[in-house]
């Protein structure tokens, strides 16, 4: 096992089964924080997470949910909170991708699957890890890291303007909440991923776009973590309403 860091409370991962959001369960575990993590139908991944947590000396936690119902959230934090106690750090990350395709191509249900996973459960995440880290709601506050896009910024023109339209709200959002709540306790940031080895690119896409940046390769999920973690602790403790693009300098 290895060495026990000093306890820093605990955090909430959405989307933590997999990709960015396990790798950033298991890195902030190794910063001393025990972990919450959501899922919603791959519950072998979460567990494996969960016994990466509990190896480096923390425990942790899933629970299967839908970011996208509002009842789901508010079980998923109530269920975190009664197993390891009050939340100090929620890292918004659940989203999703669409197959590649043009504007024109794009029908409602494809629309509405995104945005609501990833605007609208963003928001909702949001306004619950508000409520109860808020110092006007008797919290002791805390930290929101929103996981949106380099994709914002670039469009992905061709392939997931969807996506791209989507994570723009959560820029928006990290902006917006992070004035409202400053005062009250809670800093919001946001990151922005650019070409990462994760399994949410579509086959062959990496090998074909993922030397474009200017750094000449794909990020990997562990580098986004470190500053995810990085922003969940005090180091950053400075920092509210910034969004941090991790992308290689594309």
């Amino acid at each position: 096992m290895s060495e026990i860091v000093a306890g820093r409370g605990v955090a909430l991962v959405t989307g933590g089964s997999r990709g960015i959001g396990a790798a950033a369960a298991v890195e902030l575990a190794r910063d001393g924080w025990n972990v919450g993590i959501s899922y919603r139908t791959r519950a072998d991944e979460a567990k494996r997470v969960v016994d990466a947590c509990t190896e480096l000396g923390r425990r942790a936690f899933a629970v299967q949910a839908d970011v996208a119902e509002a009842d789901d959230v508010e079980g998923l934090f109530d269920g975190v909170t009664a197993e390891l106690g009050a939340i100090g750090a929620v890292i918004n990350n659940a989203g999703i991708v669409s197959p590649s395709g043009r504007v024109d191509q794009y029908d409602v249900a494809r629309l509405e699957r995104v945005f609501r996973i990833n605007s609208i459960g963003a928001f909702l995440v949001a306004g619950a890890a508000v409520r109860r880290m808020s110092t006007a709601h008797g919290g002791s506050g805390g930290v929101i890291v929103n996981v949106s896009s380099r994709a914002s910024v670039l469009g992905s023109a061709g392939e997931y303007v969807d996506y791209a339209s989507s994570k723009a709200a959560v820029d928006a959002l990290t902006v917006g909440l992070a004035n409202e709540v400053a005062k009250e306790g809670i800093r919001v940031l946001g990151i922005r991923p650019g070409l990462i080895e994760t399994d949410i690119h579509e086959p062959g896409r990496l090998d074909r776009i993922g030397t474009t940046p200017p750094l000449g390769r794909p990020g990997t999920a562990h580098e986004v973590a470190a500053l995810i973690t990085f922003l969940a602790s005090d180091r950053s403790s400075y920092m509210t309403g910034s969004t941090i693009d991790v992308a290689g300098g594309r």
